[in-house]
């Protein structure tokens, strides 16, 4: 067992690449690729990734230091025939501005996306540089330019099929409030031959991640002329027992496991219990509270906030590492800032608790990428035995 500096053993273990496989024929192009999540997963699966293109400095610095493929760059910027050699599309595209819950101005704003995706879906062959360039045009026309950025993977997958390249298989993955975007794009996509499976909210301590968090999922796999893969795409069957207060961990689905402790998941052999610093309008009373023995609540780029308490008594906070650990990846991983600062760093704490906080679970990644690629059960386990102990 490795053990981390502050003597606690390091349960998420540094990700090396599953051996004793089949060399896969796929490769990944990561849009929105972020700290490196989906790719901390494909690697864990053995599946190459060409690269991710990222536009925030600071995830990139990460990347670099994590030997992640990296472009520094807009993703607007690109086109698939840049990468010609990458056949799995994967992102999670950012959606502020239509994910405020009862937000009018959000409702407008997811209305505009779901229009400009029917005008990508009735691009022509042919006409096509014209046409998306005009969608191009009218999308830099909006009063916040990220409204279209959710927009992007679908381009690139309809830009791919014009060039007669499509991609094997899609992959997005984000907030709940993002999943009429996704069942939209699925329709488009079953409409261009694509096979997907529906859409849905997965609940991510149901996959081994000691964390409740819920993501917007879809899967899509080519189903024409030189697909690689057959059969309709599922999304990944749970692995773990949802969490549900006051429920018994061992109580419930005996074909699944207990959902995995914030204890067991960091090494921990203390009691605390971690109270949430944020979102109660200065309320005491209002914050949210998880024992040792419970799942963390979602981890938000707030989450360095929160602070930790056993029986009225102050225990400081959880370190980045830690922070990173809740959300599936190595106690070791190394963040950075693009300045090179490192999760050690003072003064660096916001800001890497953005990025572990916008970061795809690897593990939750491991059982999405499986799916859609057809990895099978005994493999995926024994990527997951590799590199968890719980």
């Amino acid at each position: 067992m490795t053990w981390a500096s502050n003597g606690r053993p390091m349960l998420a273990r540094p990700f090396v690449v599953q051996g004793n496989r089949v060399p896969t024929p796929f490769k990944i192009i990561d849009l929105f690729a972020g700290p490196g999540g989906l790719d901390t997963a494909a690697k864990a699966l053995g599946v190459p990734v060409v690269t991710g293109i990222e536009w925030d400095d600071d995830a990139c610095a990460t990347r670099t230091a994590a030997a992640l493929p990296t472009v520094s760059d807009d993703v607007r910027k690109y086109r698939p025939s840049r990468f010609r050699e990458a056949n799995v599309l994967v992102g999670g595209p950012p959606c502020q501005t239509f994910t405020v819950a009862g937000n009018g101005e959000g409702r407008a704003a997811l209305d505009q996306v779901l229009e400009f995706a029917r005008r990508y879906a009735e691009v022509q062959p042919g006409r096509h540089a014209e046409e998306f360039a005009s969608i191009r045009h009218d999308l830099g026309e909006l009063s916040d330019e990220r409204t279209g950025l959710v927009l992007e993977p679908l381009r690139w997958a309809l830009e791919a099929l014009i060039d007669g390249t499509p991609y094997q298989a899609i992959v997005l993955e984000q907030v709940p409030a993002v999943l009429p975007v996704w069942q939209a794009f699925g329709r488009i996509l079953e409409s261009k031959g694509y096979a997907v499976a529906e859409p849905e909210i997965l609940h991510t301590e149901e996959f081994g991640v000691p964390q409740t968090r819920r993501r917007a999922v879809l899967i899509a796999r080519w189903a024409g002329e030189n697909a690689r893969l057959v059969g309709a795409p599922r999304l990944p069957q749970p692995s773990h027992r949802r969490y549900r207060k006051g429920v018994d961990r061992h109580a419930g689905d005996l074909g699944r496991l207990p959902w995995v402790t914030m204890q067991e998941a960091l090494g921990r052999n203390d009691l605390f219990e971690v109270v949430s610093n944020y979102g109660t309008g200065g309320d005491p009373r209002a914050r949210g509270r998880r024992r040792y023995d419970h799942p963390s609540a979602t981890v938000t780029g707030k989450a360095s906030r929160n602070k930790l308490v056993w029986e009225q008594q102050p225990l400081g906070t959880f370190s980045l590492p830690e922070l990173g650990a809740l959300q599936t990846f190595p106690l070791d991983y190394p963040w950075r800032r693009e300045n090179g600062d490192t999760a050690d760093t003072k003064g660096v704490r916001s800001v890497i608790a953005q990025q572990i906080g916008n970061a795809v679970p690897p593990r939750l990644g491991m059982h999405i990428l499986a799916s859609a690629l057809d990895i099978g059960r005994d493999d995926l386990e024994s990527a997951i035995k590799l590199h968890y102990d719980y």
